[in-house]
């Protein structure tokens, strides 16, 4: 069973390589040459979940080279100098190299991190992963002390949201970032991406905006 599904995972792959090369890239070819000649100018940095449903680029109909995307468990934020660095750099790079305009954190409907975070046992095995989602605490503490939701559906869809707001917080203490806020020329915001539906409509304004974004 698993060498058949080994199988099929690498059929998969290299058939989706074997049609790129044979019928995308020479339909774009002149796009990609152009890249290669002038570099990437993404307008913007989007933070989101790692979770195989979400398409950045579907969701923001961008094309290569114009967003600089960073993924992982959860859609975190480390705040600067804890021992993250790989989205560190990415915010550096991107807010003080590539002086994208808009950072977005983008976090998404029924998503795992989030009912890890409620569910602890649910990661009890995956201590990494475990030790990744403390970066999520503070958002759980806030959904609970409010205590206001009616169930744990209810405690998922307002702990995805206050996530975001938290990571949006985390954001503000890079330097890459808070420089760029001071000058006027950054700007920040929070998305919620509901997978299945469609039409979008802002949730929530607090000193940051957040907003729900829909797919079908």
């Amino acid at each position: 069973m698993g060498s058949h599904n080994i199988d099929k995972s690498s059929n998969r792959l290299f058939s989706g390589l074997w049609w790129f090369q044979r019928q995308v890239y020479p339909r774009r070819e002149a796009e990609y040459q152009r890249l290669i000649r002038e570099g990437q100018k993404p307008h913007a940095l989007f933070i989101t979940c790692a979770d195989s449903r979400i398409d950045p680029e579907a969701i923001t109909q961008s094309g290569s080279g114009e967003i600089f995307v960073s993924r992982n468990i959860g859609n975190l934020v480390p705040t600067y100098g804890e021992l993250s660095a790989s989205v560190s750099a990415i915010i550096e790079y991107a807010g003080g190299g590539l002086k994208v305009s808009q950072v977005v954190v983008c976090g998404h409907s029924d998503c795992g991190a989030m009912i890890g975070l409620i569910h602890p046992e649910k990661v009890a095995q995956l201590p990494v992963v475990k030790s990744w989602l403390r970066g999520g605490d503070t958002a759980l503490t806030i959904v609970r002390m409010r205590n206001r939701a009616a169930d744990d559906h209810a405690v998922l869809e307002e702990l995805i949201e206050e996530n975001v707001l938290q990571q949006l917080h985390h954001l503000r203490t890079h330097p890459s970032v808070a420089g760029r806020l001071a000058q006027g020329s950054l700007a920040l915001s929070g998305w919620v991406y509901d997978i299945g539906q469609r039409d979008g409509s802002r949730v929530r304004r607090r000193t940051t905006q957040v907003y729900s974004v829909h797919g079908r």
